[in-house]
């Protein structure tokens, strides 16, 4: 498969991802926002953070290292081998469920048992979940690797809904039954992504005539569970090894990832209220980062996996594929880059009247806005960090990977220290600080390799970093307009303003000072008619700034337009 073909394909399943999650994400955002008014902040903190915390740690330590091991190379491998290699996922998951569970247990303060009941079961159940999950890892993997386009996308879109549905409904007629709730619906979403891979491919493999089942390397659902042959070992030991090299760099990727929450759990520096309406502005934040930003990391990871060879440098390569990814890598930047930006910049102004909308006066009236304002900025840091490490774990050798586990071995220890630090000087938003600090090296460390990669060849892919002045300029007047409306508008449409908004309790002057922004933009007090003007004044300034991306960055529009006539034929 040719280089064009490979980029087609990772296009078509970045943006058919793209348009399936928007539709179930805005099921599942309308069923949470309905969810959170029925709900305490003890026991939103409960679940986001510490039991999914125990869920995401479980997931992400048993399979995380061989889905990027068993979708690197190209397509001349022994899949029976690669298959057997992704079943040790299961086992490698019971044996991290016990630990952790027994840590969550055993160690970790739990709640009240009186506002948040059930929490030994639900930590049980939680675990369990896990394992379930990991069941379906060899379909996910088969389903990556030959790009089925929908599948993914449909089968945890699809599951996220129904467990938002289910929370929904036991939250309505069964409100006694604590975490229970949640325990059974995530359970329930993870037998049904299950369900959503066996049955796909079960059907698939069971109609011969189908080019998909013809383009696959089994041909009946047996040859998908583990085998010994004769004449073969039972694994890849150069998959195996480049699994480990993947572990060993996964677990600091873990710890970096979801550094704020451990330093919660472990070291209490916020009560479970608070990290209840820390973790709802979390992924509030972050919606945008999952609905985008993870499709194109994923579907871009396998193009430059299976364009570029790792063991080689860029001079040595096919300059076809090298420029190939240059090419890619500067667009992708760039699309990071803008998006990123726009969410910085109209995100600051109209993160109040977000919170309001989406989460009531338990969001909006206290440290929330603040916290969204910084989480924006954090959000143009994530973007480009997803675009330049999926080009650099594509593309590094074993040795590389070796040698970054190690920097970020010493990323993660920084990392948690000033998560820690700063969480006891400014509050939850000192966990903010800390990611776009981590996030920042990140970056840094990517934008080396990335430069050392191409230093010797003509291509230089991080020119789209660049903007052109007028852009910046079309970015900060647009800051600027809608700051200023958020301020005068509401005071256009009411003579007296209210004093009722509230600031963040802090213990240091820094806090104090963020407090002081929410006691200025008062538009969520006005009704809404000021909430209007200051709607159509947004929509005035991005269509405004996106006609000005439009006319200055054409070469971007070039490349997107060419994916689009190049994915046509196949829709």
């Amino acid at each position: 498969m040719g280089n064009r073909e490979v980029l087609g394909q990772a296009a078509r399943l970045a943006s058919t991802g793209l348009l399936l999650q928007v539709v179930f994400r805005l099921i599942t955002f309308v069923l949470n926002a309905f969810i959170l008014r029925f709900l305490s902040k003890e026991i939103v903190g409960v679940v986001n953070v510490r039991l999914t915390l125990l869920y995401s740690t479980t997931v992400f330590l048993a399979r995380e290292a061989f889905r990027r091991a068993c979708l690197s190379g190209g397509a001349q491998r022994d899949w029976s081998q690669t298959l057997n290699l992704l079943w040790l996922t299961v086992p490698l998951g019971m044996l991290w469920s016990l630990l952790l569970g027994w840590i969550w247990l055993r160690w970790l303060e739990g709640p009240d048992p009186g506002a948040v009941p059930h929490y030994g079961t639900s930590v049980v159940v939680f675990g369990l979940s896990a394992v379930v999950e990991l069941l379906g890892e060899p379909f996910w993997v088969l389903a990556q690797a030959h790009m089925f386009v929908k599948l993914k996308v449909v089968a945890e879109s699809l599951s996220v809904a129904l467990r938002s549905v289910l929370t929904a409904v036991l939250v309505l007629w069964l409100p006694h039954w604590g975490l229970y709730i949640f325990s059974l619906a995530q359970l329930f979403y993870a037998a049904a992504l299950v369900l959503c891979y066996v049955s796909y491919f079960t059907k698939l493999l069971g109609s011969p005539q189908s080019a998909k089942q013809q383009a696959l390397p089994v041909s009946r659902m047996a040859d998908v569970l583990p085998s010994l042959g004769r004449n073969r070992a039972f694994l890849n030991w150069k998959e195996a090894k480049l699994t480990w090299s993947f572990f060993k760099q996964s677990f600091l990727k873990q710890i970096l990832t979801e550094g704020e929450r451990y330093v919660m759990t472990f070291l209490n520096v916020l009560n479970f209220g608070d990290q209840g309406v820390y973790d709802v502005v979390n992924n509030l934040g972050s919606l945008v980062a999952r609905l985008i930003f993870q499709p194109i990391e994923e579907s871009f990871y396998i193009f430059f996996a299976k364009v570029l060879e790792r063991e080689k440098d860029a001079t040595r390569q096919k300059q076809e594929d090298v420029a190939a990814a240059a090419t890619v890598l500067e667009s992708l930047l760039k699309v990071a880059l803008l998006t990123g930006l726009t969410i910085t910049v109209f995100g600051f102004a109209y993160s109040q009247l977000a919170l309001d909308i989406y989460g009531g006066a338990m969001l909006s009236s206290g440290s929330g806005p603040v916290l969204l304002r910084f989480y924006c900025l954090y959000v143009l840091l994530l973007a480009i960090n997803g675009v330049t490490e999926c080009f650099t774990f594509a593309a590094m050798n074993k040795e590389e990977l070796d040698r970054y586990s190690f920097t970020m071995l010493a990323l993660s220890s920084s990392f948690l220290a000033l998560s820690y630090v700063l969480a006891r000087w400014c509050g939850s938003v000192g966990f903010i600080l800390a990611n776009c600090f981590n996030m920042s090296t990140r970056i840094a460390q990517s934008l080396c390799f990335i430069h050392q990669y191409y230093r010797k060849s003509p291509h230089r892919p991080l020119a789209g970093l660049y903007l052109s002045p007028v852009l910046l300029g079309a970015f900060a007047l647009s800051a600027g307009i809608t700051a200023v409306s958020e301020v005068r508008l509401p005071a256009a449409f009411t003579p007296r303003v209210p004093q009722g908004v509230h600031g963040p309790s802090s213990r240091a002057p820094f806090p104090l000072c963020l407090s002081h922004l929410d006691r200025v933009f008062l538009c969520c007090e006005q009704g809404w008619l000021a909430r209007l003007a200051h709607v159509t004044v947004g929509a005035f300034c991005l269509g405004a700034t996106l006609g000005t991306a439009f006319l200055t960055e054409t070469k971007l529009i070039c490349f997107l337009r060419t994916q689009v006539r190049l994915n046509r034929p196949a829709q």
